[in-house]
């Protein structure tokens, strides 16, 4: 049950750091901050306990994987949202539980018992449930579905390196590593942006430590739970599925700024998610 605490307490901080980069003026710059802050916090954490942080080198390829699917991830949801809607493609981009089963099956020869893969559909219907609005037609941008599924699989294969990284290392030496390593690309798609457009006048962006150090802190500690689960045996399905417990917790902090409706659908959607987490807990 510890596993399944420490993923839950990382999926309940998630949407909180998301919803206050996403406060700013400049999203992408908060965003870019966050990562320098979390870096800057794996670093001291790891120093504080002692850590080896050269001991990444024994895993390095496995390490450059799990960069690769965060660069993949963060850059496709980007492009998936510029161009698209968010409830009209979120729920594919959520649905990485399926890449990691079928990678685990498929790749590694790995089995599930029937009541846990029961379990992860239930979670993920029930994530697709909450964030799908009536009337959205996939097909109809072929290009933007493409980026929400090169997402989704960018989720998965860093979630499947991560949790095989977490056998041979400390989960700051990962944590300081892949947000080292994801730093200058996001900066450098920062100033191109600046490069291009400029923002308004009046959309000044907070250096408040509320808005600075706080999702910094915040993500890290999400990111760094994950990764503890990971070292105590999680597996990576199950986690990933747990993980979706987010939602929930992001339309709850969305309908305390916005009116939203659909509650039946969005009360029967979370049940879903609900009843799908417990089953994972009692037979993942």
């Amino acid at each position: 049950m510890s596993i399944v605490f420490l993923v839950l307490a990382s999926a309940t901080l998630h949407p909180i750091w998301n919803l206050l980069v996403k406060k700013n003026a400049d999203p992408q710059l908060g965003f870019l901050l966050l990562m320098a802050v979390a870096a800057a916090c794996s670093l001291i954490h790891g120093l504080i306990a002692g850590v080896d942080f050269s001991t990444v080198f024994t895993v390095l390829p496995v390490v450059a994987l799990s960069v690769c699917g965060q660069l993949i991830y963060g850059t496709c949801l980007t492009a998936t949202l510029t161009r698209g809607d968010l409830s009209t493609y979120y729920p594919i981009i959520r649905a990485s539980p399926v890449f990691v089963v079928a990678a685990s099956i498929l790749l590694f020869g790995k089995s599930y018992s029937l009541l846990t893969l029961f379990g992860i559909s239930l979670v993920v219907a029930g994530s697709f449930l909450l964030l799908y609005r009536r009337g959205s037609h996939y097909l109809d941008d072929p290009v933007t579905l493409l980026y929400a599924l090169l997402a989704l699989c960018g989720t998965g294969i860093y979630s499947l390196a991560d949790a095989h990284v977490m056998q041979h290392i400390a989960p700051q030496v990962l944590a300081f590593t892949v947000d080292s390593a994801v730093l200058p690309f996001f900066l450098i798609l920062w100033l191109r942006k600046r490069s291009i457009t400029r923002l308004q006048s009046d959309a000044t962006f907070s250096f408040s430590p509320i808005y600075v150090l706080l999702p910094g802190v915040l993500c890290y500690l999400s990111y760094y739970l994950i990764l503890v689960a990971y070292q105590l045996g999680g597996d990576v399905a199950v986690v990933t599925s747990l993980r979706q417990a987010s939602i929930p917790i992001s339309v709850a902090l969305g309908g305390m700024f916005l009116r939203e409706g659909a509650m039946t659908r969005r009360f029967v959607a979370a049940s879903l998610l609900a009843l799908g987490i417990v089953v994972i807990s009692v037979y993942g």
